[in-house]
């Protein structure tokens, strides 16, 4: 993969609950990194018919490996405003060089 096809911000966040001065539940995103990473959306290409297992998955990213940090599918990634849930993360040719993440776009709720 070349960086010039790295090229999209992303936001790696974790979601914590919290009590708000009421006391009502409230969750806060406490951002783990920023980083470029190469994002695909999910489209009807042979690459996309193999992953016949993350059929509900809409987005694919890869990007440099964080030292300290360990991508879990708990996390969400946060890419032009769009908020995607973490279906898998899969070290890419196991030498912990690329992280390769399949994630599903979230639904805003509607209440």
């Amino acid at each position: 993969m070349s960086y010039g096809k790295i090229n999209s911000f992303i936001e790696i966040v974790t979601a914590t609950p919290t009590k708000d001065a009421e006391g009502f539940a409230v969750t806060d995103d406490t951002v783990l990194a920023n980083v470029r990473a190469y994002f695909e959306p999910k489209n009807s290409t042979e690459k996309w018919s193999n992953r016949a297992v993350f059929a509900e998955a809409s987005a694919l990213f890869r990007f440099r490996a964080i030292p300290g940090l360990k991508i879990e599918t708990s996390h969400v990634v946060v890419c032009g405003g769009q908020r995607y849930n973490i279906l898998s993360v899969e070290d890419v040719r196991g030498r912990g060089m690329y992280i390769e993440v399949t994630a599903k776009a979230q639904k805003p709720s509607v209440g």
